[in-house]
């Protein structure tokens, strides 16, 4: 075992800079945090975490401000207040300037004033309440010099999540949040009496700033098995303060085609999103939906704010039937309906989004996938395969959501049919998604360059000016286009001519 593994052991320009620097001032400081606990943990198990890459926490004796604003500046970094009430800055160092293998360091700097345990007791989990001096990173025993006093290395091999004392939640809600983000991260339990602790005080939650209560919970659907921590979050009673409009989906029945009730059904279909997602997995079931190398990359893109895609059709999954108890109605025929509940969830999607800080890109696609996840259901009758226009259609109408809307509505079905589904009919559904999705890569564009004819073209063969007009003819040629009704240029104009305003067709 060694702290070279995890960036943050002798031979580290940066961090050899750091304790010189520091040595020299006579200043005591510490590694301590997640850069500590991480280092007893194989790599394996952060899940694709960056927590232990270039990041570090390091506690100074003394003003932490000027310490962190003079190795800003001998480090070549830059300097940003984190929270300068309790003393914590942060400096980003770039790689290139420290010779660090072209990867940054962002180093949290953390002042204290007496011994380092007083710092160590006002943390929040023993996990992450140890530290190691600073002069001692590089010695091959530093393993026993680590100071532990609350037992953060025997929770790791229990590898569980436990508090530093009873009161960690009332000085700082956020924590709340944080133990199952950890959890999830890490793919540790929490301790039984922290589960009770954090459900006594769960109502805290809401003092929590709504960027912190993003950024836990977006983490939390970034990692594995984003349904079980959910499930987690509820029973502690924080997800349905996080997101309010989800308490009224339990307990509200739907039809015999779905196997759980409108809150087992929201939450199946986070799972099924994710699992939609990796692949085929070996699995009968996900070997037949329509995957491939190409949209393991399209789900792995970053869409802003370092979210993925596949991040973002989780959270989409959690809002799509998010309208259905205040929309459930019964019809003259005794059949239960949700009329209006996609367009409604939209708008409510957006709504609590906004409140929570997301970036705008992140709620018009979760908003889009929301109002037309029911669309590509209905683009067919049975298991007949849409039409070319009815797919050039939800394409031109979905836009940047088009793809991640598909792979929604096959995590729906799954998540409706449950155990009783079947593979006969899984397929069926899984074909005719799978036809939507090659046939959006055949679409033209309007300003595509496989258009037949330009707007330009138009406006010259039928001596128009520039207008909503000549728009709306382009649209009309690219619909046929798509629909394989014309093919040529030729064929373009003269169907231009018939799309005249006023001009019917056959004149």
């Amino acid at each position: 075992m060694a702290l070279e593994r995890h960036g943050i052991g002798p031979g580290s320009p940066v961090l050899d800079r750091v304790g010189s620097l520091l040595s020299a001032t006579g200043t005591p400081a510490f590694l301590v945090g997640g850069c500590v606990r991480d280092a007893f943990l194989p790599s394996s198990r952060i899940h694709g975490s960056r927590i232990h890459g270039g990041d570090v926490d390091i506690a100074v004796q003394g003003d932490s401000n000027g310490i962190a604003r003079g190795l800003a500046a001998d480090l070549g970094g830059s300097l940003a207040p984190l929270d300068p009430s309790r003393g914590i800055y942060r400096i980003v160092v770039p790689g290139r300037v420290n010779g660090d293998d072209g990867r940054s360091w962002v180093i949290d700097v953390t002042g204290f004033s007496g011994p380092i345990e007083e710092d160590l007791a006002r943390r929040d989990f023993t996990i992450d309440a140890m530290a190691l001096d600073l002069k001692d990173m590089g010695t091959a025993d530093w393993p026993s010099r680590v100071i532990d006093p609350y037992g953060g290395q025997t929770d790791l091999l229990q590898k569980r999540v436990r508090a530093v004392s009873p009161s960690v939640f009332q000085s700082d809600p956020g924590r709340l949040l944080r133990s199952v983000r950890l959890c999830s991260q890490l793919g540790f339990a929490l301790n039984p009496d922290t589960s009770q602790l954090v459900r006594s005080e769960a109502h805290r939650v809401e003092q929590v700033s709504p960027e912190r209560v993003r950024d836990e919970l977006m983490a939390i659907f970034a990692m594995a098995n984003t349904k079980g921590y959910l499930d987690i979050l509820d029973r502690l009673g924080l997800l349905c303060r996080v997101i309010p409009e989800l308490e009224a989906t339990k307990g509200v029945e739907q039809p015999v085609v779905h196997y759980w009730d409108v809150w087992g059904h929201t939450l199946h279909c986070v799972e099924a999103a994710e699992r939609i997602t990796l692949g085929h997995q070996n699995s009968p079931v996900f070997m037949l939906a329509p995957w491939t190398p190409e949209a393991d990359g399209y789900f792995g893109e970053s869409i802003g704010d370092g979210h993925s895609r596949r991040t973002i059709l989780k959270l989409g999954a959690l809002f799509h039937d998010i309208a259905k108890p205040q929309t459930k109605a019964v019809d003259e025929n005794g059949r239960t309906r949700f009329l209006g509940h996609s367009e409604l969830g939209a708008s409510v999607a957006q709504q609590r989004l906004r409140q929570l800080r997301l970036g705008s890109r992140a709620i018009g696609l979760v908003a889009r996938m929301v109002e037309h996840h029911l669309r590509p259901s209905n683009m067919s009758k049975g298991t007949e395969i849409p039409t070319p226009k009815a797919i050039y259609r939800y394409y031109r109408d979905v836009g940047e959501a088009a793809v991640d809307t598909l792979f929604l509505a096959l995590a729906d079905y799954l998540a409706a049919k449950g155990p009783n589904l079947t593979l006969e009919h899984w397929s069926a559904h899984a074909r005719m998604i799978g036809c939507i999705l090659e046939g959006g890569k055949q679409q033209p564009k309007a300003s595509g360059p496989d258009r037949l004819v330009t707007g330009h073209d138009v406006m010259k063969h039928l001596a128009m000016g520039p207008g909503p007009a000549v728009g709306e003819i382009l649209e009309t040629l690219v619909e046929a286009q798509a629909s394989g009704k014309i093919h040529t240029r030729e064929e373009a104009l003269a169907l231009a001519e018939q799309s005249m305003p006023g001009r019917q067709v056959g004149e």
